[in-house]
């Protein structure tokens, strides 16, 4: 296991400076919508977050965190927060394999396809889409992650964003509960599954579905993508433990120690596996980690995005 005192000042000094938890400069890391002609304004702002784009970096530096771990090398990490976040940021972009930034760049592309399917009434704007600060939250750096909000949440506020939707859970829950209870600021915050507007169709199809946390115990919104599926005659298999009471994929513990992350993902891997299934999940980290298992999963846009 990694110092977590260590992990968690690496990553707010790379927020401080970057705004991204990994130091990347967002230029490099937001290039999803460039061949996509979508609206700047709409009633809704499409607000991704980053948390998809993130994740072939965390996957690389997981790769190398898995490494090193209990090793004497462990112990030096700590000076990397010392390097110029920009520095190790281009680093780890460059390392990481252009076919893995274009598969994670895929949900967003099914997603924006889905919700004009749907015509919902969205814009989508790259200057307003930032990083949520949710990591920092969840490792326990409360005070850096009410700073970066506040910026966030401030700057969508002074265009007059009023709605918002979000793709993943993480963002989810920082925008619709962490942003008022800690900057003073609300939106009308939709995850984009709950706006879809399909006729009914009658694919007969079975899947698993895996709850991520946030849109499963806190959130509750697994009911609302269970609807979704259910009205594509899509039907999921019942598990244990679901909706309210998923179990974890094993993320963001990665970044402290990849072993106890694997441990935890090799379990639901296998409650998920159980039925015998096609897996299905909504959440980056979840869709990563359970990919690592073996699982046979896929992102639930991409399942809506090929029978729609």
């Amino acid at each position: 296991m990694f110092n977590p005192r260590d992990i968690i000042e690496i990553l707010a000094a790379n927020v401080r400076q970057t705004k991204s938890p990994f130091g990347i400069p967002k230029f490099m890391v937001n290039t999803w919508y460039k061949d996509h002609s979508l609206p700047k304004e709409g009633e809704y702002l499409l607000f991704t977050g980053l948390m998809y784009q993130f994740s072939p970096f965390i996957e690389k530096s997981t790769q190398y965190l898995e490494k090193y771990e209990d090793t004497k090398i462990a112990g030096y990490l700590k000076y990397t927060k010392l390097l110029p976040a920009y520095f190790s940021g281009i680093g780890l972009a460059m390392m990481t394999k252009g076919t893995e930034k274009k598969k994670a760049a895929q949900p967003l592309k099914n997603i924006a396809y889905l919700l004009q399917k749907s015509k919902v009434n969205f814009g989508y704007r790259p200057d307003l889409d930032d990083y949520s600060g949710i990591l920092l939250y969840d490792m326990g750096d409360q005070k850096g992650f009410v700073a970066h909000a506040k910026k966030v949440a401030q700057k969508l506020k002074n265009t007059g964003i009023k709605k918002i939707i979000t793709i993943d859970p993480h963002t989810a829950y920082a925008l619709k509960e962490l942003f008022p209870k800690y900057t003073g600021i609300s939106f009308d915050v939709k995850p984009y599954f709950e706006l879809f507007n399909f006729e009914p169709k009658d694919c007969g199809l079975e899947v698993t579905l895996h709850d991520p946390c946030f849109f499963g115990r806190y959130l509750k919104a697994s009911d609302i993508t269970r609807k979704q599926l259910s009205n594509m005659g899509i039907s999921v298999t019942n598990i244990r433990n679901q909706g309210e009471f998923t179990s974890c994929c094993g993320g963001p513990a990665e970044s402290i120690s990849p072993s106890l992350s694997n441990e935890i993902m090799e379990k639901r891997a296998t409650e998920l596996k159980e039925p015998g299934k096609p897996i299905i999940a909504y959440c980056p980290i979840c869709l990563g980690n359970l990919k690592k298992s073996g699982a046979n999963v896929e992102d639930l846009s991409t399942l809506l995005a090929r029978h729609a």
